[in-house]
């Protein structure tokens, strides 16, 4: 499992012109799912997401996280994050998991994040328009193996 999670100022997701959800300060967490990923891997990454301190201090010292400053989530799914174009220029998703066996690790990993900070999806598998107000920029790729 990866995510790019990226400190915005404002971000939001739309399908074909219509507005599904958005955000202001917080997370634009970005989610892709390989094979072998499970429960634990999304209980790793939601802490790592929910604690992670890259919001400024009184100090401007990158020393508080979401949860602090009371922000909110925007969780997107995108295989995309396991594109491998190291043979060739066009990126082969194989190691990318399948929409039948990701989308409900996507719904449990929105439902866990949601459980504590105010967690907005988009439209898993679906062409979307994401827009990105990233503050900073602050950008922090993890893994979870």
């Amino acid at each position: 499992m990866r995510v790019v999670v990226q400190k915005v100022k404002y971000s939001s997701v739309s399908v074909e012109g219509k507005l599904v959800n958005e955000i202001q300060k917080g997370l634009n967490v970005l989610v892709g799912f390989t094979a072998g990923d499970s429960s634990k891997e999304i209980d790793y990454l939601v802490n790592k997401v929910l604690n992670l301190r890259i919001f400024e201090d009184d100090n401007g010292v990158m020393n508080k996280s979401v949860q602090d400053v009371g922000g909110n989530i925007l969780l997107i799914s995108q295989f995309t994050l396991y594109g491998d174009a190291s043979k060739g220029n066009r990126p082969s998703y194989i190691k990318a998991l399948g929409g039948k066996e990701a989308e409900p690790l996507y719904d449990e990993m929105a439902l866990k994040l949601n459980r504590i900070i105010p967690t907005y999806k988009g439209v898993f598998g679906a062409d979307m328009e994401v827009v990105i107000n990233n503050d900073g920029p602050t950008t922090i790729i993890i893994d979870s193996k």
